[in-house]
C-alpha cells in the first residue's frame, strides 16, 4: 500500500504594508488544510520587492496573525528543515537555478533598457495589444552575451517560453485549465540587482521545501503556466494548485480595497472585532459546512474543510453577516471574559467599577467592542438633550409639567432601585394618564439624551438619584 504523501501547504506575505484581510483568510485555508491531514503549514516572508519594503512590516506581519490565533510549524522566527524562510537570504539559491536554466537554453539574458521597455509597452498598448515582450533579446548569440556581461552591462534574466505548446493544469476548484504558450509572457526571473521575480522564487522555494497544495488567490491563475514551465524546466513534481475567488467590495463591486476603507487584518482587530469571530467569517465566506451550520469553532473547520467545495465565484465581504458572527460570539462570553476583552476599548473617564456595572446594561447591544464607548458615555458625560425631540409628541407646558412631577416623585424616594423606581414612575403615569410612550421616552432622552438605551429603571438605578435628579432638573 502507497504511502500518502505529506501535506504541507505554505502561505507566504510580502512585507510591503499590513497583512490584508484577504491575505489572512487565505492563510487560514493554508493552515486548516494542513491540519486536517495532520501536515506542516509553513510561513515564508517574500521581500524580493526591496524598493516597495515597508521597515517593521514582517514583526507586525507576525504578530497579528498570531493575534487571530493562527501558528506554524516553520518560519522566519522559529526555523525548520528547510531555514532560512526569508527569500532576501536565499538569493545565492535563485541564481544557482536562473544560471541553470540559462545553461539548459530555458532562459536568457536580456540588456533591454527600461526606456525601451516602456516604450515597447506604450506602442502595444496603443495598438490595442496584450503587453509583452518582444523576444529582441531571445536569440542573441552566446559571444555577444559573454561580451556584454564582460563589460557589465545590466541584464535580466528571462524565462524561454516555448512556442506553440499548449499547458494544462488541474485546479481543485475550476477543474481542468488551458494555456497556449503564445500567450505567455517572456517573464523576468532574475532582476539586475540579483534579486529575483516572484515567478522564480516561488517556484525554487516551494519546491525546496516540499510544499504539496498551493493554494493562493484566483489572480496568479495567468502565472501558473509559467511555474508549470519553471517545474518542468527544473525536472520537478508539480504541486496541486487551487486558486481561491477574491473578496468583492461590501458594495459588491470590484476588488476589496484599500480604496473602500481600512482592510487590513489588524484594523479589524483595532475596531473591536473579535479574531475568532473574524476567522469564523473568512471560514463561511465561499465555503458552506457540510451541515449549512455558519457558527464553527477552528476544530470543525478543520475537520470539514476541503478546497474542492469552496465556490468559483467571488464572493462579497459581508459586513452585516460579520457583524452579526462578531455579536454571536460576544455574547457567549462571560462577563469577566468580556470585560478582559473591553479593557482597550473602555474610555479613560470610565473607571473599571463604572465599566463593571455597565456591561450587564449593553452585553446584549453590543456589535463590535468599540460601541462601549457610544453605548455608555450618556452614563459618564455631560449630555445635550434634544429640545425638538423632547416637544415632538407633547406640548411644552406638558413636558414641564412632567419633568415637575417627576423630580417631585423621584427625590421623596428612600431608595434607589428598580423596584421602587418603576413603582414611583409608573404609579405617576397612571395617575395622570399621560401616554406611557411618550412620557417614558422623554425621560429617557432627558436623562440619557439618547432615543434607545438599556431598559429605564435599569439605566436610572445606574444614573444613580444625584445625576438623575440633575439632568431632570436641568
Amino acid at each position: 500500500m502507497t504511502a500518502q504523501p505529506i501535506v504541507r501547504t505554505r502561505m507566504a506575505p510580502s512585507p510591503t504594508g499590513e497583512i490584508h484581510v484577504g491575505s489572512m483568510a487565505m492563510l487560514l485555508k493554508n493552515y486548516a488544510y494542513a491540519k486536517k491531514h495532520k501536515g506542516q503549514f509553513i510561513l515564508r516572508i517574500e521581500d524580493t520587492d526591496q524598493t516597495r519594503e515597508v521597515p517593521g512590516a514582517v514583526g507586525r506581519m507576525l504578530q497579528v496573525i498570531k493575534a487571530y490565533g493562527l501558528a506554524w510549524d516553520e518560519g522566519p522566527d522559529i526555523g525548520g528543515s528547510f531555514a532560512p524562510y526569508t527569500q532576501s537570504e536565499r538569493l545565492p539559491l535563485y541564481r544557482e537555478h536562473a544560471l541553470q536554466l540559462v545553461a539548459q537554453n530555458q532562459a536568457y539574458y536580456c540588456f533591454c533598457s527600461r526606456e525601451r521597455l516602456e516604450n515597447l509597452r506604450t506602442q502595444q498598448m496603443s495598438n490595442k495589444q496584450q503587453p509583452k515582450y518582444d523576444h529582441h533579446c531571445r536569440e542573441l548569440q552566446a559571444n555577444e552575451v559573454a561580451v556584454r556581461l564582460a563589460n557589465h552591462e545590466p541584464a535580466v534574466i528571462r524565462l524561454k517560453v516555448p512556442k506553440d505548446e499548449q499547458i494544462t493544469f488541474t485546479d481543485l476548484i475550476r477543474g481542468p485549465i488551458t494555456v497556449s504558450s503564445n500567450d505567455v509572457d517572456d517573464q523576468v526571473l532574475l532582476k539586475t540587482d540579483g534579486f529575483p521575480t516572484y515567478h522564480l522564487a516561488v517556484v525554487v522555494d516551494d519546491n525546496a521545501m516540499h510544499i504539496s497544495h498551493i493554494l493562493r488567490g484566483e489572480e496568479w491563475i495567468s502565472s501558473t503556466p509559467k511555474h508549470i514551465f519553471l517545474y518542468k524546466a527544473f525536472g520537478w513534481q508539480l504541486p496541486i494548485f487551487a486558486h481561491i475567488p477574491i473578496f468583492l467590495n461590501p458594495d459588491g463591486k470590484g476588488k476589496m480595497s484599500k480604496r473602500k476603507g481600512d482592510v487590513s487584518a489588524q484594523s479589524f482587530l483595532d475596531q473591536g472585532y473579535l479574531p475568532e469571530a473574524v476567522l469564523n467569517f473568512f471560514m463561511i465566506l465561499g465555503w458552506g459546512h457540510p451541515e449549512q451550520t455558519e457558527v464553527l469553532t477552528l476544530a470543525e473547520y478543520i475537520k470539514h474543510f476541503d478546497p474542492a467545495a469552496i465556490s468559483s465565484k467571488s464572493v462579497v465581504f459581508d459586513l452585516v453577516k460579520l457583524q452579526w458572527l462578531n455579536g454571536v460570539y460576544i455574547r457567549a462570553l462571560s462577563p469577566t471574559a468580556l470585560l478582559k476583552r473591553l479593557e482597550p476599548f473602555i474610555p479613560t473617564d470610565c473607571s473599571q467599577a463604572l465599566a463593571t456595572k455597565l456591561l450587564p446594561l449593553i452585553h446584549e447591544r453590543l456589535t463590535i467592542l468599540s460601541d462601549f464607548e457610544k453605548l455608555t458615555a450618556f452614563f459618564y458625560r455631560p449630555i445635550t438633550p434634544d429640545s425638538q425631540a423632547l416637544l415632538k409628541q407633547a406640548t411644552p407646558e406638558l413636558v414641564q409639567l412632567q419633568l415637575r412631577s417627576t423630580i417631585a416623585a423621584l427625590t421623596n424616594l428612600s431608595t434607589w432601585d428598580e423596584g421602587s423606581l418603576e413603582t414611583a414612575i409608573r404609579g405617576l403615569q397612571e395617575a395622570t394618564d399621560w401616554k406611557k410612550r411618550q412620557y417614558f421616552m422623554l425621560l429617557r432622552l432627558v436623562v440619557s439624551g439618547e432615543a434607545a438605551t438599556p431598559p429605564l429603571f435599569t439605566m436610572l438605578r445606574v444614573l444613580g438619584k444625584k445625576l438623575t435628579l440633575e439632568r431632570l432638573r436641568a
